[in-house]
């Protein structure tokens, strides 16, 4: 029997946390919910990530952001139009072209059959349907409005995806600038700076004195052949293991408050992050979900541990007496924005719709600081390549000069 980790509400909708042994995650699914338990996440003990770092080479069993949006606005359609949930989820596994959502759509169709609830057969797939998923689902399923809650899933997954994309790309042309800068360099100290250096001292003989700066280089690209090959692999080990602690709750914790504090930086993640907490908190309020429930499923789902912690606190305020409002609106990493809409809702009873507006003009916020990091980013690194290459024909054009003048004088 292996030992699995599980979080989940209890009947007043308080959050739990526990270790239970069991056969698999589905034998624990069935035990939780029996106790009355509605299960948040499970998680086997110690379990190690399918592929080496922590990613997959091929990514051959990673489902798409976007296949996930396709099928949830595919089933929403199918269960509005009143087709049976069986069906639906059969005809979404038949037409599906990727492989790895279509084993997953077998699992969860057996389980469906055998008589488990929709919400509870995606929550066996935590890595396809997160806990803002499943939890959604499960609230639509109680409430009998799951078509509806299927369209707020898909309009948030479309959302979350298309913030990702943006953000992916926006970041794509500096990194590549980045590793052409970083390869030029290599090259030209480890191929042509050695050569250079050899004919100007063939020209200038064995007591021409080079420049401070040409001296530099040329102990820097000596270094490199000499300790290259003992170098790379410790980069690249390096690298390897600063993405797995990245990973980790310490990683995690110094990572996501160093960003915070960068100046440059702070801006961009706090509009994201708090675009993720508008948009999802409001789809789970929507969804009729409590709203302590709802504050620690954002609070898993905002992707960043600073906020995920602000949250969690703001939850146990909550649960003391407190408006979220004045919670949010006393916490210095949220806009005073956020707080005095969160009152607007609270009085009018519209929480949902305002965070929607919420999340709407954050969202539009994060498009413009992207447009203006990218048009900031591409000068900069041009810049960077420039010195690079200013510096690399000042301690050749040098020595090369002086030694004009020697000839001359």
């Amino acid at each position: 029997m292996a030992k699995f980790l599980y979080i989940a509400t209890n009947s007043q909708n308080k959050v739990l946390s526990g270790s239970v042994e069991g056969n698999d995650r589905e034998s624990i699914l069935t035990a939780l919910t029996r106790q009355g338990l509605r299960p948040i996440n499970i998680a086997e003990a110690g379990a190690k990530p399918a592929a080496f770092g922590g990613f997959s080479f091929l990514n051959a069993n990673k489902i798409k952001s976007d296949d996930i949006v396709m099928f949830t606005r595919q089933l929403s359609a199918m269960v509005s139009a009143g087709v049976p949930i069986l069906r639906a989820l059969s005809s979404q596994q038949e037409h599906t072209d990727s492989k790895a959502l279509k084993s997953v759509l077998g699992g969860i169709i057996k389980s469906v059959e055998g008589g488990t609830p929709l919400a509870d057969a995606l929550a066996k797939y935590p890595n396809t349907f997160n806990d803002v998923y499943v939890n959604m689902v499960r609230a639509g399923e109680a409430a009998g409005i799951l078509e509806d809650i299927l369209k707020r899933l898909a309009t948030q997954q479309e959302k979350s995806a298309t913030m990702r994309k943006k953000i992916k790309s926006a970041m794509t042309y500096p990194m590549v600038l980045l590793a052409i800068t970083i390869l030029a360099f290599f090259g030209l100290m480890m191929f042509v700076i050695p050569q250079i250096g050899k004919i100007l001292l063939d020209l200038g003989g064995p007591d021409a004195k080079l420049p401070a700066l040409t001296q530099g280089m040329l102990a820097i690209s000596d270094f490199l052949l000499k300790y290259g090959l003992f170098l790379l692999p410790v980069v690249v080990g390096g690298i390897i293991f600063l993405r797995r602690w990245l990973k980790t709750p310490p990683g995690k914790k110094v990572f996501h408050t160093l960003v915070l504090k960068i100046p440059m930086i702070r801006p961009m993640i706090q509009k994201v992050a708090i675009a993720r907490f508008a948009r999802t908190f409001s789809a789970l309020m929507g969804a009729g979900v409590a709203v302590l429930e709802s504050l620690n499923v954002t609070a898993r789902a905002v992707g960043n541990v600073v906020y995920e912690k602000a949250l969690t606190e703001a939850a146990e305020q909550v649960k003391n007496g407190k408006t979220l409002s004045s919670v949010i609106d006393s916490n210095p990493l949220f806009p005073s924005i956020v707080g005095q809409m969160l009152a607007v809702g609270e009085e009018t009873g519209q929480t949902d719709t305002v965070l929607v507006k919420v999340a709407d003009f954050y969202e539009e916020e994060v498009d413009v600081a992207i447009d203006g990091m990218s048009s900031i980013i591409e000068p900069v690194m041009i810049v960077i390549m420039g010195s690079m290459v200013g510096l690399i024909a000042a301690s050749v054009m040098g020595p090369i000069a002086g030694l004009a003048q020697n000839v001359q004088g």
